[in-house]
């Protein structure tokens, strides 16, 4: 399935000047984007399923800052699979303007 160009755009601004976008981890998964000190995971879809495998990728990918970015009104659901994955990190909406701490 290919990318929306909201989903590219919102990849291309979490790497920002410093950062990869696409970057591989272990088992052939790969991270929406990365600096050296943050991972980034896009998740649209607003699924429990969905938002708990991108956790589980943010915890793998050994980074100190992990942050997964939803939609507002998805907030709530990304903060509880972060918590049913036991990762620590922030959870941002896609504009960056709210954020929850987990």
């Amino acid at each position: 399935m290919s990318e929306t160009s909201s989903h590219k755009n919102a990849k291309s601004k979490a790497a920002g000047k410093s950062g990869r976008k696409e970057v591989p981890i272990s088992k052939n998964k790969r991270l929406d984007a990365a600096t050296k000190k943050r991972a980034t995971e896009i998740e649209r879809s607003g699924n429990l399923k969905s938002l708990e495998k991108a956790a589980l990728r943010l915890k793998e990918s050994g980074k100190k800052q992990k942050i997964p970015q939803v939609p507002q009104k998805d907030i709530s659901k990304a903060v509880q699979a972060m918590k049913n994955k036991s990762v620590r990190g922030t959870v941002k909406n896609m504009s960056g303007t709210k954020r929850r701490f987990v």
